[in-house]
């Protein structure tokens, strides 16, 4: 099997099941990566897991070392990337506590790093950005929701808002008329870097809230946590049929 890592978000600083083999701390031309690199085997196979925002969970999501994270993981030799993320849940399917495999993505964020292709170029360079996941990594996370009887929600948009505060009703209401389904502060430009790079990746949304002004009342991080907890109990079954069918 082609090198998989996990990049794990919000809920998600570590493996349980994990066998660590090794632990890894790399240095890159973009600067240090959010921690160290772990090795190990998960159900039986290798691989490499990475915590997005630290371990402990310390760095914000505009202040993540994206470029270092990819550049470090494809030189260990990743090419698959399934990245596990908390969200907040905008249009009915996604209420708190369901996982979404998104399949569009719409960028809000500014002033991050969102590019390897920036100095030293001989020509200018442009990706095609046309499908942001891979297919077929989304393909087998479907048929492993499948699987292990979980239900999932097999497409959807991913709007990435800057953060590190949660968005106003206003806002929501703006991106549900944009098309979004979901919004998170991670997704890029962790998406297109991989891209660059010539790697699959494919994202595994955990819905943790429903968006601001999609229920009553305001968010609160005691929600949050305890909707994290039955998603993420479903995202550690999700990963293990993924690995098992691989």
């Amino acid at each position: 099997m082609t090198q998989l890592a996990i990049i794990g978000g919000t809920g998600l600083t570590q493996l349980s099941e994990l066998t660590i083999v090794h632990r890894e701390h790399l240095t890159t031309p973009y600067g240090d990566p959010s921690a160290e690199f772990v090795t190990g085997e998960l159900h039986g196979k290798k691989i490499i897991f990475l915590a997005r925002h630290g371990n402990p969970h310390t760095i914000p999501p505009h202040r993540i070392n994206y470029r270092a994270n990819l550049w470090a993981l494809h030189k260990l030799g990743v090419r698959q990337v399934l990245a596990v993320a908390a969200v907040g849940g905008i249009t009915p399917l996604m209420e708190p506590a369901h996982i979404a495999i998104p399949d569009q993505i719409i960028d809000y964020t500014y002033d991050r790093k969102h590019t390897f292709f920036e100095d030293d170029l001989t020509e200018v360079t442009h990706i095609d950005f046309t499908h942001p996941y891979c297919r077929e990594l989304r393909t087998r996370l479907h048929k492993a929701a499948n699987h292990a009887n979980i239900a999932i929600t097999e497409t959807g948009t991913y709007g990435c808002t800057q953060g590190p505060r949660l968005e106003t009703p206003a806002e929501i209401r703006r991106m549900e008329q944009d098309g979004c389904d979901l919004v998170g502060m991670t997704g890029m430009p962790e998406a297109a870097l991989a891209k660059e790079l010539g790697m699959s990746y494919a994202a595994i949304s955990v819905v943790a809230n429903w968006a601001a002004g999609k229920s009553e009342g305001e968010i609160t991080m005691a929600e949050i946590e305890q909707h994290l907890h039955h998603g993420m109990a479903k995202t550690a079954k999700l990963l293990k049929a993924f690995v098992e069918l691989s």
